[in-house]
């Protein structure tokens, strides 16, 4: 299930990963999070564990509604008890993020139409081969004023533009690497009225701007690297032998974390060693090794028995 994209593409899917974290954030209330592997420290909230799963090994396979079951199997495995995983189902469903069925006596869960819909665009990026990178020179750049009588819009404008892949130049000024669809971010967002206080343009940088400077204005240059550095340090040696399952959602599950704290910064103008790249590579690696086995897993779960 590992595509190849090309850059426009990868710039909607950036957006559509930012639009599956942050539903994924919004639905967890006080929901338990969960372990990584062994010796990490990092955790999870059950919500993107499930959104990780959806993405990795259900999106473009028919399989029916999945049993309530298998996905409290799942996340005891990775670490969620079972009361919170029963509240995360409950929970989703009442966003309209899953659909609940019943058989006999038994729930049975699959996304919603919006939910699957997000998953799919999100899709572009999280397995397009180049997730970072961008026609060469294509920045997008917004500028936007707000009127004090609507200042209680500034805290959403500015998590709606963080989470679509903005930096903050200056005061109302802000830009992203490569072309972002603006007026879908922010309709996304549910700030169409934002937009008649906006305008954004595609633009380039001219001789003697300092790119390298501006990029670390406006980013966490130091950061978005250490998350690069934690996902190929807990990646690079390769999945385990057993649960291939368990392993792929939480493969994917960092992975959107990585996407999400990149916009896709161009490598040229950051350090010659930037790891980018070979995330991406140790990414695509692991996926494609466990996909095979947490296909027939699940199958099995399913009792959709395959023949080898």
């Amino acid at each position: 299930m590992c595509l190849t994209w090309d850059a426009t593409e990868a710039d909607e899917g950036r957006t559509n990963v930012r639009a599956l974290e942050e539903r994924a954030g919004a639905a967890a209330g006080a929901g338990q999070e969960a372990g990584n592997t062994a010796g990490s420290r990092t955790s999870y909230r059950p919500q993107a564990l499930l959104f990780s799963f959806f993405g990795g090994v259900v999106h473009g396979r028919d399989l029916p509604p999945i049993p309530a079951a298998v996905f409290l199997r799942l996340l005891s495995r990775l670490g969620v008890a079972e009361a919170a995983a029963r509240a995360t189902l409950a929970r989703m469903t009442r966003r309209g993020l899953l659909e609940r069925t019943r058989v006999g006596r038994a729930a049975h869960y699959r996304l919603s139409d919006e939910a699957a819909e997000l998953v799919g665009k999100a899709a572009v990026r999280v397995e397009s081969s180049a997730p970072f990178e961008h026609p060469d020179g294509e920045w997008t750049l917004l500028s936007y004023s707000m009127p004090e009588s609507r200042r209680d819009l500034r805290h959403r404008v500015r998590a709606a533009l963080t989470w679509a892949g903005f930096g903050g130049l200056r005061d109302g000024v802000w830009i992203a690497p490569g072309t972002v669809d603006v007026a879908a971010v922010l309709a996304d967002a549910g700030l169409d009225e934002v937009a008649e206080l906006a305008e954004w343009f595609g633009a380039s940088p001219l001789a003697g701007v300092q790119v390298e400077a501006f990029i670390r204005r406006a980013w966490p240059v130091d950061r978005i690297r250490e998350r690069h550095d934690a996902f190929i340090h807990a990646w690079w040696s390769g999945p385990g032998a057993e649960d291939p399952l368990a392993q792929i959602t939480r493969l994917g599950a960092d992975w959107l974390r990585v996407l999400r704290a990149d916009p896709g910064l161009p490598a040229r103008y950051l350090s010659p060693d930037w790891p980018a790249d070979q995330s991406a590579a140790v990414y695509r690696r692991c996926y494609q090794g466990l996909l095979p086995g947490a296909e027939r897993m699940l199958d099995l779960e399913l009792g959709r028995f395959r023949p080898g």
